[in-house]
């Protein structure tokens, strides 16, 4: 209401001013012989002229991007809404135009955003089909090979529903490793926290391990053994399945006649352990994508040895969903050392 009063006040004003001029104007034009009279009444009459109309646009303009503003001001642009303030023509403008850029960056980075979920999305489910494919068409050839004839010949017949058996296994295993994935991310996978050793889970891998390991000729061992337990508060299974990965993966591509190294060390009120080989290694651009669904550093390779390629995956989401950290370092030709933290029981 206060504002429209002054809008209709300076609309009076101005025409006051106006008439006044221009009436001195021609009183002195028709009866007047005085020149700077009229010079000063004609002044009068453009400075009253421009003032009342200089107003009237600020005010029109004003009262129309001061909505605007509050408008723009009110958006979630970075997380927390500005305060309610008093602001002149200028700063308002100025706020408007900062405003209105600070919107432009934060769309661009969301559609940013969105491009590396579609690009995210394609590849995954590209990975997906390449890795079901495999056993798939695998099954398939069996199947018709057994259709065909091969179901007469013992040895055949045989030996084909054993591989058709292990391409099933792998799809099972696709399948499920997804689903764990699927209900680590959506919070649906509820973990059983137990407090438990894991120096002798630790050990228990080993010792599950150490058939695999004995055939690359690769030696397993904790450099740091505790002399005493060290109790974690953690779900057991899925921390043995993270031990079990982790290990694994050092034997795969560890070096041949190499070594797996565990080691412990107290931080806090965390414990970390460490898993190195010294084995063929990971190049610094495929670092950070090394816990991505299916991706794999050397793809041909990574597939002979078979894996679902979402070991690493199911790794770090087990970790986060205990709310603790992973890390790897990696020199190529040299090795690379996994570590992660884990709570200790109080």
């Amino acid at each position: 209401m206060r504002t429209y009063s002054s809008v209709y006040l300076s609309i009076v004003v101005s025409i006051v001013l106006t008439i006044i001029a221009l009436s001195l104007m021609l009183l002195t034009y028709f009866y007047g012989d005085n020149i700077a009279v009229f010079v000063l009444s004609t002044l009068m009459f453009f400075l009253a002229s421009y003032f009342s109309i200089s107003y009237l646009i600020k005010k029109f303009i004003i009262e129309r991007v001061r909505p605007i503003y509050n408008t723009i001001r009110d958006l979630p642009l970075s997380g927390k809404k500005m305060e309610e303030q008093s602001l002149d023509s200028n700063s308002l403008l100025r706020n408007v135009k900062y405003e209105v850029e600070e919107w432009a960056k934060t769309q661009l980075k969301e559609i940013e955003r969105l491009k590396d979920l579609e690009r995210y999305r394609k590849d995954f489910v590209g990975n997906v089909s390449h890795e079901l494919k495999t056993p798939i068409f695998n099954i398939q050839g069996y199947v018709l090979t057994l259709l065909e004839g091969g179901m007469e010949d013992p040895k055949i017949n045989k030996l084909y529903l054993s591989r058709t058996e292990k391409s099933i296994d792998r799809m099972v295993s696709i399948v499920e490793d997804l689903e764990s994935i699927t209900k680590l991310e959506s919070g649906e996978l509820k973990l059983n926290l137990v407090k438990f050793d894991i120096v002798k889970t630790v050990e228990e891998v080993i010792e599950m391990e150490q058939l695999q390991a004995a055939e690359r000729k690769i030696k397993i061992q904790i450099i740091n053994r505790p002399e005493k337990p060290i109790y974690i508060k953690a779900d057991k299974k899925r921390i043995l399945e993270v031990l079990t990965n982790l290990t694994i993966n050092a034997i795969k591509y560890g070096k041949r006649k190499g070594h797996v190294n565990i080691l412990f060390h107290h931080m806090d009120d965390n414990i970390i352990l460490e898993i190195s080989d010294n084995g063929i290694g990971i190049e610094k651009k495929d670092l950070p994508r090394i816990f991505e669904r299916f991706f794999r550093v050397d793809k041909s390779r990574s597939r002979q040895q078979g894996g679902t390629g979402l070991g690493l995956s199911i790794v770090k989401h087990i970790i986060e969903a205990h709310n603790q950290s992973i890390n790897v370092r990696s020199v190529v030709e040299k090795g690379t050392t996994f570590n992660f933290t884990l709570e200790k029981a109080k």
